[in-house]
């Protein structure tokens, strides 16, 4: 029990807070403080399992194996070739020809010719980026947190305490004053209803595919491949069916509709539609990311499923997708790997992003106090695996022959000695720009000092999440678009897009930039 005691203690910190004077009581006119404890992010790093790594590795060998025996091939052809002068080289030449009749000399070039297409042919197509659009809500639905309290406490669902607990949210959320919410939920309605959800949806996934369709100046009839993410509201028919309606798209193409996947589901879609793309050559695919904030909003007594009210917000985003060889020049960024992760094996991790009902018979999500280290273990587990992918080859062998150490000679012992410690790999060395899931202030603070990264590194982040909130599953790519709209994006940069939602899921992708992205002229941030 004291062991257990001593590994909790590692994941709280505590904060002494200023109480000002007391006013009524014996202490009255004297000073009053309180001591605030609180979960944190644990030192993942600090304890990585190599199972993780080997399987990063094992993704490495799996795709990089033409890479690995091509230099080689070339070293030793090399070494024969530079040995000889070119009197000697035509002379094996001829001696070798003239050895063999033309017959066998096509056949041998046939093969060759045969196994160089095969070669080609049989590998993976790059998938590029064309472009992107998040979607920004008109200005009428802008709502700052003092209004936000507001509505709260006009609306007549929650108790005096209940508008206490959200107004201490939102005052360490992050968030700032000019997030959007619905129309429903402004003026009070009841926005829980299908009517409700669908008009939001047409809405924000409309808005964001006509910017994308004016950007790209592609027909809907052109997109093969349509995959839509919504993790709360689920019609029938779904929304990729709303979608292929609303624009009259054809017959055949290739529809996807996620539900339930939570805040990570952007990069599971698009993980989806580069599979369909591999499958089907010469198509285009969108993928669509979004969450109905009226359809989720608790209107109940339940402090663990009034988180969610205070920090999702509205927003969607669109990305066009191609495998098509001929838009390699026009192509923004190309995808380079995606690596997802799942601990829903796990009962804690399971439960800890909850959808059901209070006592009250109202419906909300409910959100585990162990959030933060459950969503700790699955980054932990998801950059382990990256690592191998992405870091420089320095910074593998300084981190694995640690870790190796620390697995060999003993990391059990309760002493924590600086030489026992892993390597932190410096992921800086691998990325040029960091999009992190803005689920909120403490979760970004957490992963900017275990990844020590810099103010600027997390900027995206941090400014999407203060002006646009927490707009789950399309957060990655309004902080991609921050990037844009401050023109950082130069050829050949690599982009770090992490996700982590319900489930406990971790995802992250890796992009590629084809050339350097100047201002777009329809940008939310512009």
């Amino acid at each position: 029990m004291q062991r257990v005691m001593a590994g909790e203690q590692e994941f709280l910190s505590t904060e002494i807070v200023n109480r000002g004077i007391e006013a009524l009581g014996p202490d009255a006119g004297s000073m009053t403080f309180s001591v605030r404890v609180r979960r944190r992010l644990p030192d993942f790093l600090q304890s990585v399992k190599l199972k993780y790594v080997k399987l990063g590795y094992h993704y490495l060998i799996n795709h990089g194996i033409y890479l690995a025996t091509l230099p080689a091939l070339v070293v030793l052809f090399g070494a024969e070739v530079g040995s000889l002068g070119r009197e000697e080289i035509w002379d094996k030449i001829w001696n070798v020809t003239a050895l063999y009749d033309l017959a066998t000399v096509l056949a041998f070039f046939g093969v060759l010719v045969f196994t160089i297409s095969v070669y080609f042919m049989s590998r993976p197509r790059p998938i590029y980026l064309l472009d992107f659009a998040c979607y920004k809500p008109d200005d009428e639905l802008k709502v700052s947190k003092h209004q936000f309290i507001e509505l709260a406490r006009s609306s007549g669902k929650f108790d005096e305490s209940g508008i206490e607990f959200q107004e201490k949210i939102l005052r360490s959320s992050g968030i700032g004053d000019e997030t959007y919410i619905p129309k429903a939920l402004m003026a009070g309605e009841k926005c829980s209803t299908m009517k409700e959800g669908r008009a939001e949806a047409s809405m924000m996934i409309f808005g964001a595919l006509d910017e994308l369709f004016e950007k790209t100046r592609l027909r809907p009839k052109d997109i093969g491949v349509l995959v839509v993410n919504c993790s709360i509201f689920n019609p029938t028919p779904s929304l990729s069916a709303m979608v292929i309606n609303h624009y009259k798209m054809r017959g055949n193409i290739l529809s996807f509709n996620l539900g339930g996947m939570g805040c990570s589901a952007g990069i599971i879609a698009l993980d989806l539609a580069r599979d369909m793309l591999q499958a089907n050559p010469n198509n285009y695919a969108v993928v669509v990311s979004t969450e109905m904030v009226g359809y989720n909003w608790y209107p109940g007594k339940d402090r663990s499923m009034l988180i969610p009210n205070c920090f999702f917000r509205m927003g969607c985003s669109a990305v066009l997708l191609s495998n098509r060889r001929r838009d390699f020049a026009r192509a923004k960024y190309r995808l380079e790997h995606i690596v997802r992760t799942h601990k829903g094996a796990d009962d804690r991790s399971f439960r800890s992003v909850y959808q059901e009902e209070d006592d009250q018979r109202c419906k909300g999500l409910r959100i585990s106090k162990d959030i933060v280290e459950i969503g700790a273990e699955a980054i932990k587990t998801n950059i382990t695996t990256l690592g191998p992918l992405v870091l420089p080859f320095s910074e593998q062998l300084l981190f694995f022959t640690t870790l190796l150490r620390k697995y060999l000679f003993g990391g059990g012992s309760g002493t924590k000695s600086q030489s026992s410690k892993p390597y932190i790999p410096d992921y800086k060395l691998a990325f040029e720009h960091f999009c992190m899931h803005a689920a909120s202030k403490v979760v970004l603070d957490e992963l900017q000092r275990n990844l020590e990264l810099s103010e600027k590194n997390m900027e995206p982040s941090r400014m999407t999440l203060e002006r646009f909130g927490n707009v789950s599953s399309s957060s990655i790519w309004y902080e991609l678009a921050y990037l844009e709209a401050n023109e950082r994006v130069r050829r050949g940069d690599r982009i770090w897009q992490l996700a982590y939602g319900s489930g406990f899921k971790c995802n992250s992708a890796v992009w590629k930039s084809m050339r350097r992205v100047r201002k777009p002229l329809r940008n939310p941030w512009l």
